[in-house]
């Protein structure tokens, strides 16, 4: 298991990197969770994004924000919406999550 201090300097690399990503696609709040804000995360790890739109977005446009987050970062994203949390997992999601916009 990584750090605090190591677990917050990688996702505030990662904030610097996806933020301008994220406002160019409409986002309005993000945040990271998952095994990365967790510190037991590994080099195969993905990286787990939870997003919400400013506005109505499509199932195209999150797929687009997913892939220019993967090239971004070098790494598998999974992009989740606030809206579509899965109700026996939303509070674990938002006990745990880290804002990054």
């Amino acid at each position: 298991m990584k750090t605090n201090k190591s677990i917050n300097r990688r996702i505030k690399m990662i904030r610097h990197k996806i933020v301008p990503v994220l406002k160019r696609f409409d986002v309005n709040r993000a945040a990271l969770f998952g095994s990365i804000v967790r510190g037991d995360d590994t080099q195969n790890s993905d990286i787990d994004i939870v997003v919400q739109f400013e506005g109505r977005k499509s199932l195209l446009d999150l797929v687009d924000l997913e892939s220019v987050l993967t090239k971004t970062l070098h790494r598998k994203i999974d992009i989740l919406t606030y809206r579509s949390l899965h109700p026996l997992l939303k509070d674990r999601i938002l006990s745990e999550q880290i804002r990054v916009l």
